[in-house]
């Protein structure tokens, strides 16, 4: 071997193969570069059907849970066809070719233009309704996208990937529009991919987010999830234990916006948990918290054999009996102060977190420090009939999404409901150490080229800029 050379290895074959992989994107990008905005409206459209279509959304639900093991077949179906309806809803209203804006007043007009190759980072909790979702904001905005997904899911998402694929061929686009990343995906892979790409959006790992804001690419990542939602003394307590107990269960909380902690006023506190116990929810006592505890988390990490499994697998795991294995979630009643590896944290499992205060102002403390623990910048709610104490919590935490009496893993990304855009990509803002501070949507997929032109001048006085100040505090 000459010196100063080295022997091939995994980063050089990475960057070998994802170099084959960009090349066909960018060639792709080029075919369907001159199409306007009717003819991708159609192109998105056929791949939201490639999931929509019920054997479809059936065959990968039971692809994903057969193959990783996390959450159950029948809502991953409700999440595959609903988050996939709901995003091709939100992207059919809007313009992403062309001129998509004017304001003659301003003198402006905005044209919107691709971003590039995407490369698209996905989870094992969605293996399937993530990268679809990811494809068609990309391709609306005319670009191609790349899926890197978890090793776990590959099985899962490469048929998501392959049917994408068969569904551009029956529209006659260009089927590497939608590709994937050649196993074995590893970390190398992953990261030659984003550096090689024009922009990467990353969902999962906060190592890959990480990894994706180092890359010298734009990036968009996600925080984490540890969603803490308030029960204040006007809620309807019935609706809030139906809606904490269906969003809780849903998909065996494998969602970031499943809820993770119930803040609970003293003065309904006994009553809230009698209607969550009604619901189907079992409050642990002493040593069945230790039990949960214990197997929950082994060696300060949460022990994969317990996330995301159906609620009697969690019993029988926890060595928990009786009512307990009948129960659809199980609640841990606790005090702060909390730290990373308690139950203050993220726990991806239907356990639920229960804190009793004294009042209002005694919740956003709470709320605080559960997102202090995990979470910060991602979400809260808040089941109430006062206007003033959801805006408290809006004005006083640093969540970027406040869910009022609302289901947080069903609404929280997006609602036929609510007016958030759908998505399965929550941004946590600069608290997280994310880019974005809102849902990812199709303008994250777009770069805006702005026309301007003369308008008649718009210049104010000097009395109008300064005059209150030089009053106050002279000139």
């Amino acid at each position: 071997m000459t010196v100063g050379t080295k022997a091939p290895g995994a980063e050089d074959s990475a960057g070998e193969i994802v170099s084959a992989v960009v090349g066909r994107a960018r060639s792709a990008m080029d075919r369907f570069a001159g199409s306007d905005q009717d003819r991708v409206d159609e192109v998105v459209t056929a791949l939201a059907w490639s999931l929509y279509k019920p054997e479809h959304a059936r065959e990968l639900a039971e692809l994903a849970v057969r193959t990783t093991g996390l959450g159950n077949v029948a809502d991953k179906i409700r999440k595959n066809r609903r988050k996939t309806f709901g995003t091709l809803r939100d992207l059919s209203r809007a313009r992403t070719v062309g001129l998509i804006e004017e304001d003659p007043a301003r003198g402006l007009m905005i044209y919107a233009k691709p971003v590039g190759v995407v490369a698209a980072v996905t989870p094992s909790t969605n293996p399937a309704a993530t990268p679809v979702n990811k494809a068609m904001m990309a391709v609306k905005g005319r670009n191609a996208v790349i899926i890197a997904p978890s090793p776990l899911a590959y099985v899962t998402t490469s048929r998501a990937v392959e049917l994408m694929r068969d569904a551009l061929e029956g529209v006659d686009a260009p089927p590497d529009l939608v590709q994937i990343l050649p196993q074995p995906v590893t970390r190398h892979s992953t990261t030659a991919l984003m550096e090689a790409c024009d922009l990467s959006v990353v969902t999962g790992s906060q190592n890959n987010v990480r990894s994706a804001y180092r890359s010298g690419k734009p990036a968009i990542g996600v925080g984490a999830g540890n969603v803490p939602v308030v029960i204040d003394s006007t809620a309807d307590l019935r609706q809030a234990a139906a809606g904490i107990v269906a969003s809780k269960t849903f998909d065996n909380a494998t969602s970031c916006s499943s809820e993770n902690s119930l803040v609970i006023l003293d003065d309904v506190y006994d009553r809230a948990l009698d209607e969550l116990r009604q619901a189907g929810a079992y409050v642990v006592d002493r040593l069945e918290k230790r039990a949960i505890r214990d197997a929950l988390w082994v060696d300060g990490r949460l022990n994969r054999e317990m996330i995301a499994r159906d609620a009697d697998v969690l019993a029988r795991r926890a060595g928990l009996g009786g009512q307990a294995a009948k129960a659809r979630l199980f609640l841990v009643e606790d005090a702060l102060p909390a730290r990373a590896a308690s139950f203050a944290d993220e726990k991806l499992s239907l356990v639920l977190t229960v804190y009793r205060v004294a009042g209002i102002r005694a919740a956003i403390e709470t709320v605080r420090a559960v997102l202090e623990v995990r979470g910060r910048g991602h979400s809260c709610g808040i089941y109430t009939g006062s206007t003033e104490n959801a805006r408290l919590l809006a004005t006083e935490l640093d969540v970027v999404r406040v869910l009022v009496n609302q289901a947080h893993a069903i609404g929280n990304g997006g609602s036929f409901t609510n007016g958030l855009p759908f998505t399965l990509t929550m941004g946590c803002g600069t608290w997280a150490g994310n880019s974005i501070s809102e849902n990812l949507n199709y303008r994250h997929f777009i770069n805006l080229t702005h026309v301007s032109t003369t308008i008649a001048e718009d210049r104010p006085t000097e009395e109008a800029l300064f005059g209150d100040h030089w009053r106050q505090y002279g000139e």
